[in-house]
């Protein structure tokens, strides 16, 4: 059975708890999870790339020059795309590069991610994860008592307004709730700081 430390506000450990087998001890699959980062990357692409083809260059119609005797490369138009200013054979146009995923998939991918942080010791608890006032040092100063150096993801049961202040200008720290995961979100997070009500929300969405 999978465990992780829990710690109060002032970055105490005040014991541990039990991780639900279901959701955090599988072993992660890495073809699912390399596929359901491949889609999320692909989401989000904008696919705004665009340039012009023959057809929508502005040139003048006129031959460059006559056909024969003068040597050249025979040319009829000036906007060839073998010509400097010319159109573009095979122009990239704005598309939409975004597809889905099965839903089986994307509970298994979310399981694996979050199986892989479990092993890997990099969820902390919180027991009652809230702040006073919007306060960026202090939220700072909690997650370094919690062993957060670098990246973090932390997760609240709900929006928490003064949560999500206090941590969005510290580099390398996310915020989201319990029903608004992904695992290239997981993946890409150093550890996962959870509030205790947020984990219990996660093993019941998830189970």
């Amino acid at each position: 059975m999978p465990k992780a430390n829990v710690f109060n506000m002032a970055g105490e450990k005040i014991g541990e708890i039990e991780l639900s087998e279901a959701i955090f001890g599988i072993e992660p699959n890495k073809s699912v999870l390399h596929d359901s980062i491949k889609n999320h990357l692909a989401n989000c692409r904008q696919g705004t790339q665009s340039a012009l083809t023959k057809g929508e260059v502005s040139y003048t119609t006129k031959k460059p020059w006559r056909q024969k005797g003068t040597g050249r490369a025979r040319a009829g138009y000036a906007g060839s795309p073998v010509w400097y200013h010319g159109g573009v054979a095979f122009a990239p146009k704005p598309r939409d590069y975004g597809y889905t995923l099965n839903k089986k998939v994307k509970r298994l991918a979310l399981k694996s991610a979050l199986s892989a942080k479990a092993a890997e010791n990099e969820i902390v608890v919180v027991d009652g994860l809230k702040v006073e006032e919007i306060k960026t040092k202090a939220f700072q100063s909690f997650l370094t008592k919690l062993g957060v150096e670098k990246k973090a993801l932390v997760v609240t049961e709900n929006v928490d307004e003064k949560v999500v202040k206090s941590a969005r200008n510290i580099a390398g720290v996310t915020t989201t709730i319990a029903t608004v995961l992904s695992p290239y979100m997981i993946l890409t997070s150093g550890k996962m700081v959870v509030d205790k009500a947020a984990l219990a929300k996660i093993e019941e969405v998830y189970a």
